[in-house]
C-alpha cells in the first residue's frame, strides 16, 4: 500500500495489494454501529447543551429567535443547536434528547463517510476505510462532555472541510467548497479557529497546495460570516466583545504565567486522556506513521506539522482559561486520524502489539474510575501513554519479520478503545486525575435536579413567566418561558466574581430585566447566584421587586414572587 503521507506527493490511485475479506467490513461495522446506537440511546445531554436549550427555549416563548437571545454561544452555533432542537419537538425530555444525539450522531457518520470518499481516491481501501471509521466513531461515541458542543461542532465541520478539500479533482473549486465548513467551523466559539487550523494543517501533510488554497479562501470566508453574524444579531458585536471580560480564568485577566501553564497543562491533558485513552496512542501512532515515511526531510516536515497541531490543541485551551475538558474536543479526533493512519498502513503486518494495547486501554477507563483516589494520579496516565509508545516501537522491530496483512481484530480493538468513554461506569468528569463523576452518577444527579424542578414547577401557574436567577439546567427542568432576551442571568452572576462586569452594556440590559416589566416570579438557585456576593445594588434591586423565602437548610432552589 502506498500512502499520501509517505511520499509526500499526491497518488491518484493507489495500488492495492492483498485480497480483502469479504467478511471484513462486518466485522468490524456490526459492533460499530452496536455501540452508536447504544451510545444515541442513552448518552444523554450535558449540562452545557441544557443551558443553551434553556436559553433558546425560554427566550422563544418570550418572543426573541436565536439570533436575538444570549446564551454565552455565538450566533451560528445558538442555530445549529435551535435546529437540532427543532428536529426534537415530541415526546418527553429523554425522547427529545435522544432524537437530538441520533441527529449528532448522523452528522458524525456523514462526516466520516465524506472523509473516506476523500481518503479513498489517495490511499489504498484499507487506509482510507480505517481511517475515515476511526474519525466518525471518535464523534459519534464522543464523551457526553464533548457531545454537540461548540468544540465538537467545529470538528465535525472541520471533516466536512478536509474532505472537501481532498475530494474533488480541481483544486481551486475544492478550496471553495472547502471555505465554507472550515468558516463555520471558526464561528461555532471564535476559539474554534485553532481547531479549523488545525484541519488545514492536516490537509498540509497530504497536499501541500490545496492547504495553502484553503488558508487563502478560508480566511475571508470566515471573516464574512461573522458580518453576517454581526448584522443579523443586534447584538452580536455588543456580545463579542463582553463575552471574554465574563471569564475571570481567561488569560487576557490572569497574564502569561510560563511554570503553572506547563504543570496545569500536564494535568489537564492526562485528565483528557482518562476520558478519552485514544489519545495515550497517539505518540505510540506517530511513531509508527513517521517510520514509514520516505524521507529524512518529509519526516521532518510531519513532525513539525505534528508539533504544530499540538500546540493548537492545547492553547485553545490555555487561552480561555478554564481547562474545561471539553475545549480539548478535537484533541482525540485527531488521535483517532493518525491511530487509523498508524494501524492501516502497516506495509506488511499490522501492529499486533499496538493493537493489543488499544484494545487494554478500551476498558481503562472504566477500571481507572474504580481505583481508589489515592491511586489516581496524573503520573500514572502519561506512564500508560509510555506504554502504548513502547508497544508502538516493538511493532516497528518486527514489522519486517511478520506478513500477516490482516487488521480486522486490530481495527476491531479500535472500535473498543473508541468506545471508552461511553460506558456508565466510565469517567464523566476528571480533574487533576482524579475521577469526580462517572458517567451513571452523572445522569443519577441530573435526575435529583429534575426533581428539585418538579417542586418549584408545582408551585408554579401553568405558564407563567420567571425570571431565572438560576442556572441554565434549571431553567432546562423547569420550563417556564422568560421575558427577557437574557433568560439566564450570566452577566448578572459573574459579578459574584468579577465586580467589574457591572460596568458592561450586557449586564445593565440583563439587570433591566429584573424591574422592567417583570415577570410574576423569580426562580433562585441559591448556591448558584448567591445572593451575599452578587453586585449589592443588583441585588437591593431584586429584593425590591420580588419577595424571595430564605429556604429550608440545604434547599437548593426557592420560588420569588412579585410584590
Amino acid at each position: 500500500m502506498t500512502s499520501t503521507l509517505a511520499g509526500g506527493a499526491t497518488v491518484a490511485r493507489p495500488r492495492t495489494t492483498g485480497r480483502r475479506s469479504p467478511q471484513w467490513w462486518a466485522a468490524a461495522a456490526l459492533p460499530s454501529a452496536v455501540a452508536v446506537v447504544y451510545t444515541a440511546l442513552t448518552r444523554g445531554l450535558t449540562g452545557d447543551l441544557h443551558y443553551v436549550l434553556a436559553a433558546l427555549r425560554t427566550g422563544r416563548a418570550a418572543g426573541y429567535s436565536p439570533s436575538e437571545v444570549f446564551t454565552h454561544r455565538p450566533y451560528f452555533y445558538r442555530w445549529f443547536v435551535a435546529l437540532l432542537d427543532r428536529l426534537a419537538f415530541f415526546g418527553g425530555t429523554a425522547v427529545r434528547e435522544a432524537t437530538m444525539n441520533v441527529a449528532g450522531v448522523l452528522l458524525a457518520i456523514a462526516a466520516g463517510y465524506a472523509l473516506h470518499a476523500a481518503l479513498v481516491r489517495r490511499l489504498g481501501a484499507r487506509e482510507a476505510a480505517v481511517t475515515a471509521g476511526a474519525t466518525g466513531l471518535a464523534l459519534a461515541l464522543a464523551p457526553r462532555n464533548d457531545f454537540l458542543q461548540p468544540e465538537w461542532a467545529a470538528v465535525v465541520l472541520t471533516v466536512f472541510g478536509a474532505a472537501a478539500a481532498l475530494g474533488l479533482r480541481r483544486p481551486w473549486p475544492a478550496a471553495l467548497l472547502a471555505a465554507l465548513p472550515f468558516g463555520l467551523a471558526v464561528m461555532m466559539k471564535y476559539s474554534t479557529a485553532a481547531t479549523a487550523a488545525i484541519g488545514v494543517l492536516l490537509v498540509y501533510a497530504v497536499d501541500r497546495g490545496r492547504a495553502v488554497r484553503v488558508a487563502v479562501l478560508g480566511v475571508p470566508a470566515a471573516l464574512a460570516l461573522f458580518g453576517v453574524s454581526v448584522l443579523a444579531g443586534s447584538h452580536e458585536w455588543q456580545w463579542t466583545e463582553d463575552m471574554p471580560q465574563i471569564n475571570q480564568s481567561a488569560l487576557s485577566r490572569t497574564g502569561i504565567r510560563p511554570h503553572f501553564i506547563l504543570d496545569r497543562s500536564l494535568d489537564f491533558l492526562a485528565d483528557r486522556a482518562v476520558t478519552s485513552p485514544v489519545l495515550l496512542l497517539l505518540p505510540g501512532a506517530l511513531l509508527l506513521v513517521l517510520t514509514r515515511v520516505r524521507g529524512r526531510l518529509r519526516r521532518a516536515e510531519l513532525l513539525a506539522v505534528a508539533a504544530l497541531i499540538g500546540l493548537a490543541a492545547q492553547a485553545v485551551v490555555v487561552v480561555q482559561g478554564n481547562w474545561f475538558l471539553y475545549h480539548g474536543a478535537q484533541m482525540p479526533v485527531v488521535a483517532a486520524v493518525v491511530w487509523g493512519v498508524a494501524v492501516a498502513g502497516a506495509r506488511r503486518s499490522p501492529p499486533w502489539c499496538f493493537g493489543a494495547v488499544s484494545l487494554l486501554y478500551g476498558v481503562a477507563p472504566v477500571v481507572y474510575a474504580q481505583l481508589p483516589r489515592g491511586a489516581q494520579r496524573s503520573w500514572e496516565v502519561w506512564a500508560a501513554g509510555l506504554v502504548a509508545l513502547l508497544a508502538a516501537v516493538l511493532d516497528v522491530v518486527l514489522e519486517k519479520r511478520l506478513r500477516n496483512r490482516s487488521a480486522v481484530l486490530v481495527a476491531l480493538s479500535g472500535v473498543v478503545l473508541l468506545a471508552a468513554s461511553i460506558w456508565p461506569g466510565s469517567p464523566h468528569l476528571v480533574q487533576y486525575g482524579k475521577v469526580t463523576v462517572t458517567g451513571a452518577e452523572y445522569l443519577q444527579s441530573q435526575r435529583r435536579a429534575a426533581e428539585d424542578a418538579d417542586r418549584i414547577r408545582a408551585e408554579l401557574p401553568a405558564g407563567a413567566p420567571v425570571l431565572y436567577l438560576a442556572f441554565g439546567e434549571t431553567a432546562y427542568d423547569v420550563g417556564h418561558p422568560a421575558r427577557c432576551r437574557y433568560p439566564i442571568a450570566t452577566f448578572l452572576q459573574r459579578t459574584r466574581y468579577l465586580p467589574d462586569v457591572a460596568e458592561l452594556k450586557s449586564f445593565k440590559e440583563n439587570a433591566d430585566c429584573v424591574d422592567h416589566d417583570p415577570a410574576p416570579y423569580a426562580v433562585l438557585e441559591r448556591p448558584w447566584f448567591q445572593p451575599g456576593r452578587v453586585d449589592p445594588e443588583l441585588w437591593r434591586r431584586v429584593t425590591a421587586v420580588y419577595d424571595c423565602p430564605r429556604g429550608e437548610e440545604g434547599e437548593r432552589l426557592v420560588l420569588c414572587v412579585r410584590r
